[in-house]
C-alpha cells in the first residue's frame, strides 16, 4: 500500500464535484511536473497527482510506480473518490550514470526499466481497466517519451532502450484502446531547462566525443504541449509529438 494519503476521501469527493473531468499525473521531472499539473488545473481538470505539492485543485497520493501493489491502490483512490479517470499523464522516469555498457551496475539497468518501463506499463494498464470500466467509457493517456526515444546520447542504453519501449507501449495503447475509446499519446522532449538538465547547459557529450553546451527552452513549453494534448476531444489525437529547443542537436548528424 501507499503512504498515507494527504486528503482524505471525503476531501477529495468535494474537490472533484467542482470539475467535469479528472486526471492522474505520475512523478517525473519536478519542473516539468509542477508546470503541467498548473496548467491542467488552469484547464478545470481535477488533478490527482503523485508526489506534487498540494493546492486547491490537486490532491496527493504517494506511489512506487514499480510497484504493482502501491500502482493498483493509487487507482483504487480514484475511482473511489472521482468515480472515473479522463486523462493518465505518464511522466515517472530516471536514468543512470553515463558510462561504458560493461561497467554499469546491473542494479542501474534494472532500475532504469522498472521504473520506465514497468511502472509506465502498470499504471497505463490500470487506468486503461478503469476507463474501460466506466460510463461514458473512455479516456485518454499521454507517455512521456524523449528524443532518446528516436536517438541516443553517448552512454544511454538503459534510459534509450527504455524510451524505445514506451514509443511501443503507446503504440500497442492506441491500437487496444480503439474499441473502448481509450485514446494514447506520446510526447517527446528534448532538452526542457530544469533543475536535473540545467547541467546541460555548461556541456553534455556530443556523439564526436567532445563536450558542448546546448541551447535548452523553458519548461512552459511542454506543459502547453501536454495540456494541448490533453484538451482535445476524444474523436482526435495527436499519437506523437516532439517539443524541443530549436537548434539542439537532435536532427540531422549533430
Amino acid at each position: 500500500m501507499p503512504q498515507d494519503f494527504v486528503t482524505d476521501i471525503k476531501t477529495l469527493r468535494e474537490r472533484a464535484r467542482k470539475h467535469i473531468e479528472n486526471g492522474a499525473v505520475t512523478e517525473g521531472y519536478k519542473a516539468d511536473r509542477e508546470t503541467v499539473v498548473k496548467l491542467l488545473n488552469e484547464t478545470h481538470v481535477h488533478v490527482l497527482a503523485i508526489n506534487v505539492q498540494d493546492s486547491a485543485d490537486t490532491a496527493i497520493v504517494r506511489v512506487v510506480v514499480s510497484d504493482p501493489e502501491s500502482v493498483q491502490a493509487l487507482f483504487d483512490v480514484i475511482e473511489r473518490a472521482f468515480g472515473r479517470l479522463d486523462l493518465l499523464f505518464n511522466n515517472a522516469g530516471v536514468n543512470a550514470p553515463a558510462v561504458p555498457m560493461d561497467e554499469l551496475p546491473l542494479d542501474k539497468w534494472f532500475s532504469v526499466l522498472n521504473t520506465n518501463v514497468t511502472g509506465v506499463f502498470l499504471c497505463a494498464r490500470a487506468a486503461f481497466g478503469l476507463m474501460r470500466r466506466q460510463s461514458p467509457q473512455g479516456g485518454r493517456i499521454i507517455n512521456n517519451g524523449s528524443v532518446s526515444a528516436h536517438t541516443p546520447r553517448p552512454f544511454t542504453a538503459p534510459y534509450t532502450a527504455s524510451k524505445h519501449a514506451v514509443t511501443g507501449l503507446t503504440k500497442a495503447l492506441a491500437l487496444d484502446g480503439r474499441a473502448f475509446n481509450i485514446i494514447a499519446s506520446q510526447i517527446d522532449i528534448g532538452n526542457a531547462l530544469t533543475e536535473l538538465s540545467e547541467r546541460m547547459t555548461r556541456g553534455v557529450m556530443q556523439a564526436n566525443g567532445t563536450v558542448e553546451p546546448e541551447p535548452m527552452m523553458d519548461a512552459q513549453h511542454v506543459a502547453d504541449a501536454v495540456r494541448y494534448i490533453a484538451a482535445m476531444p476524444l474523436s482526435a489525437n495527436v499519437l506523437n509529438m516532439t517539443v524541443m529547443a530549436s537548434t539542439m542537436p537532435y536532427v540531422g548528424r549533430g
